[in-house]
């Protein structure tokens, strides 16, 4: 695969705004971990394999531990995640994937149970822009780990 055109480059006044409204949402109410995991589930939704590979470097420099990290596809089976970070991927997941009826009442009430007014906005932000993200670099065929020096990591995900 290489990358159609690098849209962080060619357009930096689009990739600011959605930067700064990244880590706005990053500076919010809701812990690293959980951001991290909806990030990788979003990711994996949708086939964005820059995000996957970034987020999961990411994350494990964050101090994630490897294995919950290959069980974030697998959540519902895993006994690795408590029931504030399922609410949070069970959340990630619907906003995701829109149905025609939107996101369910069960759903929404699982997550009011788990999480703030504030916390549920923080989180449904962070579902917003990891599916921006996610929509351009596979819009554009960005490369995994093409963006690694930019955001101080080698090849193998390591500061």
């Amino acid at each position: 695969m290489s990358q159609r055109l690098d849209h962080l480059k060619q357009h930096p006044e689009l990739t600011a705004k959605l930067t700064d409204l990244t880590l706005s949402v990053k500076k919010g109410a809701l812990e690293k971990a959980i951001l991290s995991l909806v990030e990788i589930r979003a990711s994996q939704i949708n086939g964005c394999a820059f995000c996957v590979d970034m987020h999961i470097k990411e994350a494990t420099l964050q101090g994630e531990r490897p294995l919950r990290l290959h069980h974030v596809a697998i959540w519902r089976e895993s006994p690795l995640f408590d029931d504030r970070e399922r609410a949070a991927l069970e959340w990630t997941e619907a906003v995701t994937r829109l149905s025609a009826d939107g996101v369910p009442d069960a759903i929404y009430d699982d997550a009011r149970e788990h999480f703030s007014e504030r916390e549920l906005i923080d989180l449904t932000y962070m579902v917003m822009v990891i599916n921006a993200w996610n929509r351009a670099s596979i819009a554009f065929r960005s490369v995994p780990g093409s963006a690694d020096k930019a955001f101080g990591l080698d090849r193998a995900g390591l500061a």
